[in-house]
Formats: C-alpha cells, structure tokens, sequence
C-alpha cells in the first residue's frame, strides 16, 4: 500500500503558496504597499494555490509551453498536515512560474501551467528535522545546470515556520494532507532565477534527496 511516507511522495491534498514572506522581498515591495488598490501592508499570510495539474515528481521533466522562452524557478519548503492540526513532515519544492510584475490579484495562469510545481521525493518526518526550531536553521540551495544561483535561508522569513502555521490554522483548517508552502525568496534585485528548455534545475538541502527536473520544450 503506498502512503504519503512511501517514495515517490506526491501532495495528498491541498497546496498553498505563501507570497512576500522573505524579508528582503518583503522589504523591496514596502514602499508599493501603501498604494491602491490596498493602500495598507497586508495583515494576514498573503497565499495562492497551487493546483493538482501542477505537481511533477523529481526526476520528470517539465515541458515550457511553446510561446515561453524561460521560467522562474524557486527553491521552497512545504509543510504538510497531518492529524489534528500537527505538522507531519516537510518536502522540497520548486515553485515554478511565468515571469510576472505583479503581486495584485495574482494570476493562477502564471502559476498553475501544467506541470509548474517540482515536488520533492521525500516526505520527512517532522521531528527528524528538529520541529520548528530545526527549520529555522535550514537552507535550501538552487542549480541550473549545475551552477549554484540562490541560497536561501529559512531563517530569513517574514513569519518564521510556526507563526505562518499557527497565523493560516486561525482563519481555516489545513486537513491532513494538505500543504503550506512556507514561501519563495527573490534575488537581491528583486527577480527569481530563470530556467529555459535544455536546463536542469536542481534543489537541495541538509536531510533531503534532491529534487531534479529537466526543462523541455512542449511537444508539438
């Protein structure tokens, strides 16, 4: 019988994305958040989803649509639910986009494109990794083609892993299986590493097998 712990692991339920939770994003998109339409910083966790026709497994390719000359590629962590609001393990991802200015009104075509979410093959165990004291000296490190381009570091985060937990669990119930990715940080001019047809795009961290995927072009 396979379970969530069996690999090759593939989310059982929801997936979330949490936006601006890195502080260096956060702070370069500060003097934008006073503006219209919000005119405030947001109070609560900022999210999106990420959608079941995303999900590729490490070690599958992922095909860029045809008009697409390259993609973003970001190194995230996920913590998955389990039973009575716990968190059960945590697994690598690559949170993959169509390249894109704005966070108002955030556009699931730019997110949701077939096969746009890497997922890790290993779901760990929650206390192997420390809880959350564990997390917040975990960093996750991003190759394309075999060139390091971001290292990032979970204690950069706006909510640290338990606050973004206990601040999402207050306004609704992640049921087991569903996910929370903790979020996505940029480069220091404010943009994500990219990825084009041909590259590998390879993401590791301390603990965890590496989560691979191969840029293709779309089959006619």
């Amino acid at each position: 019988m396979n379970t969530p712990w069996t690999p090759p692991y593939l989310p059982q339920g929801t997936v979330y994305g949490t936006l601006l939770n890195f502080r260096r994003e956060h702070a370069l998109w500060a003097p934008r958040m006073s503006e219209a339409p919000y005119k405030a910083p947001p109070q609560a966790p900022v999210l999106y989803i990420k959608t079941a026709n995303t999900f590729t497994p490490s070690g599958h390719a992922i095909p860029l649509p045809h008009q697409l000359a390259e993609v973003e590629v970001s190194a995230s962590l996920g913590l998955v639910a389990g039973e009575g609001g716990r968190v059960a393990g945590a697994v690598l991802f690559n949170d993959v986009a169509v390249p894109h200015e704005s966070y108002y009104r955030p556009p699931v075509k730019f997110r949701c494109v077939d096969g746009f979410l890497g997922v890790g093959r290993d779901l760990l165990p929650f206390d192997a990794l420390g809880g959350f004291a564990g997390l917040a000296r975990l960093s996750l490190e991003l190759r394309v083609h075999g060139v390091l381009k971001q290292t990032v570091s979970l204690a950069d985060l706006v909510r640290d892993a338990a606050t973004l937990w206990a601040d999402v669990n207050a306004f609704q119930t992640l049921r087991p299986g569903d996910v929370l990715m903790l979020g996505t940080d940029c480069l220091s001019d404010g943009t994500r590493p990219r990825a084009h047809a041909g590259e590998a795009v390879e993401i590791t961290a301390v603990g965890f097998h590496p989560l691979v995927n191969h840029f293709t072009e779309e089959l006619a």
